[in-house]
């Protein structure tokens, strides 16, 4: 099974987490695009596995493998698609799983669609953010020759809030300094505890110009959203704030070095679907990471009785650092989307 994405590129991600390989297909991209190999790796280095201790212990090199789409250093034009091979795999681990659905996973429902419950959560799985990151770590660098950065943070973890000024935690680099130490303190808690605890994370993009993006369906709250809803993980997404009265909430236009902006940014970038060339800024919540190492209760979809389940194999004990980079990413997929077609 592979799962496609966009209008004008299409990105098709396909394999599973205990696959051979995980891969993406990128379709679309002009030709003669530079693409640095040594930053798209320290990109996928911020999402890789088993780098420190309040990630999953499972070790992957995540090195890609560019199997077609780049010739010395440039896109040519033809389909690209790189590869990442899983190489630290156990689905011995999950031998007590494949009858029994793990609470909050997608197993249950892949039964129901597709008769089987697939080992380290298939194509369900957070490996599978991966091949996503290789797209939009590579769209994001064309982006920025066009003046667009776009950066995330952790805004929320375990109920500890954080803002993205002050200085940078030099082994947390997603959070303030201060507050990544507490971050860092409440995931070893809940580690210990056999538990898991989820979060807010916040993405910024800057030097979207006006006028890209369309109204209803069309509209970039829209496809920032599919992309972002393609995440494992991902509950809920909010665009500039709402938690006003139209009176605070309204942002006041003026005239600043003979270009139109507005004094505040409440709109969060987007009027009626499309960019108004202030800031795009949106909020993302993440669900706790539903392995954990407490006994739970499910059932055996084969015998059809009370089951109980101890989930095993290596699992984060909070997602939400991780998933940092996948946020850039699929929001730089959606918006490069619109950018060479709307």
């Amino acid at each position: 099974m592979s799962v496609a994405f966009g209008r004008n590129i299409s990105v098709d991600i396909y394999g599973a987490s205990h696959a051979e390989k995980i891969g993406v297909v990128i379709d679309g991209l002009p030709a003669g695009l530079a693409v640095d190999m040594e930053r798209l790796q320290a990109f996928l280095n911020r999402r890789a596995p088993g780098h420190n201790s309040w990630s999953t212990p499972r070790k992957e090199a995540d090195v890609p493998e560019i199997v077609s789409g780049i010739t010395d250093g440039k896109t040519d034009g033809k389909r690209l698609e790189a590869v990442i091979y899983n190489t630290n795999i156990r689905p011995g681990d999950y031998g007590n799983v494949i009858t029994v659905p793990r609470p909050g996973h997608a197993d249950y429902t892949s039964w129901v669609k597709y008769g089987n419950i697939e080992t380290g959560g298939g194509r369900w799985s957070g490996r599978m953010t991966a091949p996503l990151c290789i797209a939009g770590g590579i769209v994001m660098q064309f982006m920025e020759k066009q003046g667009i950065s776009i950066s995330a943070h952790i805004s929320e973890l375990g109920g500890i809030k954080d803002d993205p000024l002050g200085e940078i935690h030099s082994e947390f680099p997603v959070v303030s300094r201060e507050k990544g130490e507490l971050m860092i303190a409440e995931i070893a808690k809940v580690r210990a505890e056999g538990d898991s605890i989820g979060g807010e994370i916040e993405c910024v993009i800057k030097g979207v110009p006006a006028g890209i993006g369309d109204a209803l369906f069309g509209g970039m709250e829209s496809r920032i959203s599919s992309a972002v809803f393609g995440i494992p993980a991902v509950k809920a997404i909010e665009f500039g704030s709402t938690r006003m009265r139209g009176s605070e909430n309204n942002d006041p236009f003026y005239i600043n070095d003979g270009k139109i902006e507005t004094r505040t940014n409440n709109h969060g970038g987007i009027l009626g679907g499309i960019s108004s060339g202030m800031p795009i800024v949106f909020r993302v919540k993440m669900k706790p990471t539903p392995s954990i190492g407490r006994v739970q209760e499910s059932v055996d979809v084969i015998k059809m009785e009370p089951a109980e389940l101890e989930v095993r194999g290596r699992h984060d004990p909070c997602i939400v650092p991780r998933a940092v980079p996948c946020i850039e990413a699929a929001a730089a997929i959606a918006v490069y989307d619109m950018l060479i077609g709307d």
